[in-house]
C-alpha cells in the first residue's frame, strides 16, 4: 500500500494530497498540467520536503513531518525516470545500466542485468551512446537504470511527453512489460488519458493541488471529477472483459462483459486474456426494445440506473448497469423524452465493434516468467 498525506506551498498554488493505492500496480497521477503532479512525486522521491504530511510504502514510513523521519532519496530505494531520459552522454548503454546496477550493490536483487536487457529490448543498443539512440530508446535505456537500482517503487514522470507518436508506441509495449511481469510498484504521471487506460491500474485525479478522487479506473471512469477534466468526447466507461472468442480474420475478439457478450476490435489475443475497454459515451446507442437488421453487431442488455446532466457534452448522461459493470451513453434530452427514460427501464446498449478501435487493451500478459525470490 502506498499512503500519501502531503502539503506544499510554492508561492500562491497549495498541494494538497491525501490518498492510499495498492501496491503492487500502476498508480496514475492524472491531471491537465500545473496540477501537481510532479511536485507530488518529487515529495514521495525525497527531492523536496513537503511543508507537512507523511509517505508510507508497504508500511514503511519514508516521510513524516511530526515525527521528524525524512529518509535521504539516495536511501528510499526509489528509481526515478523523467522526460528527458538524462543518460550519462560520456557512456555506453551498459556503461548506463551499470550505474544503476552498482547503486545497489547493497540490496537485494530481484531483477538481474540480463533480464532488463531482455524485458526491454536493449540487446542491440548495449555498445551504442545515447547520442546515438532514438528518443524511444534513451527512455528504455532510463527504464533500465532505473530497475536496476532494485527500487522498491519506480516513479515515472510523463515519460513519454517528449516522444512523437511512433516512439510513445514504440515504449508503451515495454511498459506494459515491465507491469505484468515484475512486481515493482509504480507512480506514472500522465496528462494523456490512453497512457493511463493502457497502463494504470489504479488512478488518482489531481486538479490544482487537490485529490478529486482516487480509485480503480473503471470506477473512476464514472465519477464526474473525471468528466471534469477529460475533453468531451473522451467520456465513457472502462470495463474488463475476458476473451472468449477470436476472430483473427477480421481482427476482432468477444469479450465476456457482465451478462453479455462484447465484440471488439482487437488483435493478439489469445483466450482467456482480460481486456479493458473503453466505451465511449459518445458511441453508445440505446434502445428501448430489441433491435433487428442493424450492423451493429453489440446489444447489451441493462438497466437504467441513473440518468443526468451532461455538463460537458451537453444533452444527458444515461447510466446502464450491464450485469455487473456500467456504461454511459451520451443522448439529447429530446431522445430521453421521446423514449421515456427513468431508472429502472431496461435498455439495450448498442455498440459498433469499430469504434473500440485503439480503446481496447490487453491486461497482465501471459506467460509470465517465474517467480524470482530476491537475493
Amino acid at each position: 500500500m502506498l499512503r500519501i498525506c502531503l502539503k506544499k506551498r510554492r508561492g500562491e498554488f497549495t498541494l494538497a494530497a491525501d490518498f492510499c493505492a495498492p501496491t503492487p500496480g500502476v498508480i496514475a497521477l492524472f491531471g491537465r498540467s500545473g496540477s501537481g503532479k510532479s511536485t507530488l512525486i518529487d515529495m514521495i522521491a525525497g527531492l523536496l520536503p513537503p511543508d507537512e504530511g507523511e509517505v508510507q510504502l508497504a508500511g514503511t514510513v519514508l516521510t513524516d513531518t511530526r515525527r521528524g523521519i525524512a529518509v535521504p532519496p539516495e536511501q528510499r530505494r526509489i528509481g526515478y525516470v523523467f522526460q528527458d531520459a538524462r543518460l550519462f552522454p560520456h557512456l555506453s548503454v551498459v556503461g548506463n545500466l551499470r550505474y544503476g546496477e552498482k547503486r545497489a550493490r547493497d540490496r537485494p536483487h530481484y531483477v538481474r542485468f540480463e533480464e532488463v536487457v531482455q524485458l526491454l529490448g536493449l540487446g542491440t543498443l548495449l555498445a551504442r551512446r545515447p547520442h546515438e539512440l532514438s528518443g524511444g530508446e534513451r527512455q528504455r535505456v532510463a527504464l533500465g537504470r532505473a530497475l536496476l537500482c532494485q527500487p522498491q517503487l519506480l516513479l515515472l514522470d510523463e515519460p513519454l511527453a517528449s516522444l512523437d507518436v511512433a516512439r510513445r508506441e514504440e515504449v508503451l509495449p515495454y511498459l506494459e512489460t515491465l507491469r505484468d511481469w515484475l512486481s515493482v510498484p509504480m507512480v506514472y504521471v500522465s496528462h494523456q488519458f490512453e497512457e493511463v487506460l493502457r497502463l494504470a491500474t489504479s488512478l488518482v485525479l489531481l486538479e490544482r493541488g487537490a485529490v478529486l478522487g482516487a480509485g480503480p479506473v473503471g470506477e473512476m471512469s464514472l465519477r464526474p471529477e473525471l468528466r471534469s477534466v477529460l475533453a468531451p468526447e473522451l467520456v465513457g466507461a472502462v470495463l474488463d472483459g475476458l476473451v472468449t472468442a477470436v476472430d483473427a480474420a477480421s481482427g476482432t475478439a468477444e469479450l465476456s462483459v457482465g451478462s453479455g457478450k462484447l465484440q471488439v476490435s482487437l488483435l493478439g489475443a489469445p483466450l482467456g486474456t482480460r481486456v479493458r475497454v473503453q466505451l465511449l459515451a459518445r458511441d453508445i446507442i440505446l434502445a428501448t426494445q430489441p433491435i433487428q437488421g442493424l450492423s451493429v453487431r453489440n446489444a447489451l442488455l441493462g438497466t437504467v440506473t441513473e440518468l443526468s446532466a451532461d455538463e460537458c457534452g451537453g444533452g444527458v448522461l444515461v447510466k446502464v448497469d450491464v450485469g455487473g459493470p456500467l456504461v454511459l451513453a451520451r443522448i439529447t434530452e429530446g431522445a430521453r423524452q421521446a423514449l421515456r427514460l427513468a431508472p429502472g427501464d431496461a435498455v439495450w446498449a448498442l455498440v459498433k465493434a469499430v469504434s473500440t478501435r485503439g480503446h481496447a487493451f490487453r491486461l497482465f500478459r501471459s506467460p509470465a516468467p517465474p517467480s524470482r525470490s530476491p537475493s
